[in-house]
Parts: C-alpha cells; sequence; structure tokens
C-alpha cells in the first residue's frame, strides 16, 4: 500500500471518529440538559402537590364544618318546628279563653 492510500484511510477514520465522538459529545450534553430541565420539573411537581395537600386538607376542613352547619341547621328545624306546635297550641288557648264570636244579631236600642 502506498503512504498516500494510507493516509487517506487514516484521515477518513480521524474524521468518521471525530464525528462520532462530537455527535456522542452532543447528546451527552443534550442528555445532562434534558435530565436538568426534568429535575427541575419534578421540584415543581412536588411543590404542586404540596399545594394540592394543602388545598385537599381546606376541603376537608370545609366539608367537617358544612357536616356541623347541616347538623345546626336540623336542630334549628326541629326547634321552629317546635315552636309552631306550640304557637298552635297558644293560638287554640287563647281561642278558648276569648270564646265564641257572638252569632246572634242585636237590636237596637232606642
Amino acid at each position: 500500500m502506498s503512504a498516500e492510500l494510507i493516509g487517506t484511510i487514516a484521515a477518513v477514520a480521524t474524521a468518521i471518529g471525530m464525528i462520532f465522538a462530537g455527535m456522542h459529545a452532543l447528546l451527552t450534553r443534550l442528555e445532562r440538559r434534558i435530565d436538568a430541565r426534568f429535575d427541575q420539573v419534578d421540584a415543581r411537581f412536588e411543590q404542586v402537590d404540596a399545594r394540592f395537600a394543602q388545598v385537599d386538607a381546606r376541603f376537608d376542613r370545609m366539608d367537617a364544618r358544612f357536616d356541623r352547619m347541616d347538623a345546626r341547621f336540623d336542630r334549628m328545624d326541629t326547634h321552629v318546628a317546635q315552636l309552631e306546635t306550640d304557637l298552635t297550641d297558644v293560638k287554640v288557648s287563647v281561642a278558648r279563653l276569648e270564646g265564641p264570636l257572638p252569632t246572634l244579631l242585636r237590636t237596637r236600642q232606642v
């Protein structure tokens, strides 16, 4: 083989090796950047998950509060029903005390 052929083959092999080395370096750099970005996104998701946990806890507190208010409204409904019954009893008692309305017409006295 001649020196020119060996030099050409060596140059081509070196060029191919450099291309692959450059692609490897670019892909490695890209992978590091993507991993860093995913780490940032994961950290952000953890913050969002923590915020959602706070919101869920707040909703749980509000649900408990609504349950207490529902129980209170039920007690109030019971009290109002009892007051209606008592008021009806009072009306009947007052009507009995006043007596029946006179049904006869009175004549005029001259």
